[in-house]
């Protein structure tokens, strides 16, 4: 009979083994499957079958004035429900910000490239997992100045915005101008304005040199700045300079360069008066000053011995007991007078 009770607790032990493995894999598979879809996406359409491989990153139109150019924006679903999308146009600000995006100004109420596109349909649907093609049309006025007019198109639903970036290009002579304004130097900060004063859309290359009483102090090459500088832009930049000196006089200089022969240049002094610095040299003085009076004290003449002037006759001599020479003469001739007069009185 204990043979008997030891395997039945053996198959016990090997069943109950199986249900707790065999249970997670059933509650998992039995449990619903996330039904979140991804984001929805809108980009400029692509000239292959698929969408996200080899596409644009942003529409690129040119032409002149008068024209009418014509493109096509391309809306993802990838959701289980149909997708509605609300589309319009903006002026572009500032380039692209961190994201890759354009950042817009006044959407839908712009006076530039935003305010010249036109959507077959500003309202779009689009089933569940598929994609939708929206043609649009951008018409360029007849007294546009030749040059780069950036804009955007901005697909918005449920809350999200998503901008796809319009570079249009007025063909026409161009002029690529740029100038480096409002340096100053704070601290550690060099700080600036770049100002794009042509009709092209510049990426400007920046380089950074100061110089102070004894030579060189910073020597930066030129690099690329991270970032578009439209037609008429202005914008404020730093410069960072972690080693800038405690104590010195110096003259910043800054050069920006671009595609097209573009350049400006601007300079800007600071003077650097570190608190530590001064507060050695302060010291140092006082102790220079402490080190020269005590010097002068030591060199002082003695006070035992004075000489002062006999009126009459005789030699002047230095008092010992600090008297003066003139009365030890003038007793001395007392002296001799009184003996004269008693060897007088004792001839007689």
């Amino acid at each position: 009979m204990p043979p008997l009770t030891s395997y039945a607790a053996r198959v016990a032990l090997t069943v109950l083994l199986c249900a707790l493995s065999v249970a997670p894999a059933t509650a998992a598979d039995s449990a619903p499957r996330s039904s979140a879809p991804s984001a929805w996406e809108a980009r400029p359409t692509s000239g292959t079958t698929r969408t996200g491989e080899g596409g644009r990153p942003y529409f690129y139109l040119e032409g002149a004035p008068g024209t009418v150019l014509q493109d096509r924006l391309t809306v993802t679903n990838p959701g289980r429900s149909p997708l509605t999308v609300r589309l319009r146009g903006a002026d572009a600000d500032r380039g692209r910000d961190g994201d890759g995006e354009p950042v817009v100004r006044d959407a839908g109420k712009g006076a530039g490239a935003g305010a010249w596109l036109r959507f077959a349909s500003r309202k779009v649907t689009v089933p569940a997992r598929t994609r939708a093609e929206v043609p649009f049309a951008l018409t360029v006025p007849p007294d546009t100045e030749p040059g780069d007019h950036p804009g955007a198109i901005l697909a918005e639903s449920g809350g999200r915005a998503v901008g796809v970036r319009v570079h249009l290009r007025v063909s026409g002579p161009t002029l690529a101008a740029l100038s480096v304004e409002d340096v100053a130097v704070s601290g550690r900060t060099i700080r600036y304005t770049l100002v794009n004063r042509g009709n092209a859309a510049l990426t400007p290359r920046l380089s950074v040199s100061a110089d102070g009483m004894f030579g060189a102090l910073l020597r930066r090459e030129a690099r690329t700045l991270p970032r578009e500088l439209l037609p008429g832009e202005r914008v404020k930049l730093t410069e960072p300079w972690r080693d800038a000196p405690a104590l010195d006089s110096v003259t910043v200089r800054l050069r920006a360069t671009a595609a097209g022969g573009a350049h400006g240049e601007a300079s800007a002094s600071a003077t650097y008066l570190s608190p530590a610095p001064l507060a050695g040299g302060a010291l140092l003085v006082l102790a220079l000053l402490a080190a020269a009076g005590a010097y002068r004290r030591g060199r002082r003449p003695g006070r035992g011995l004075r000489l002062r002037p006999r009126p009459g006759r005789g030699r002047r001599h230095p008092a010992p007991d600090g008297g003066t020479g003139d009365e030890t003469a003038s007793g001395h001739e007392q002296d001799s007078d009184d003996r004269h007069v008693a060897k007088a009185g004792a001839e007689t």
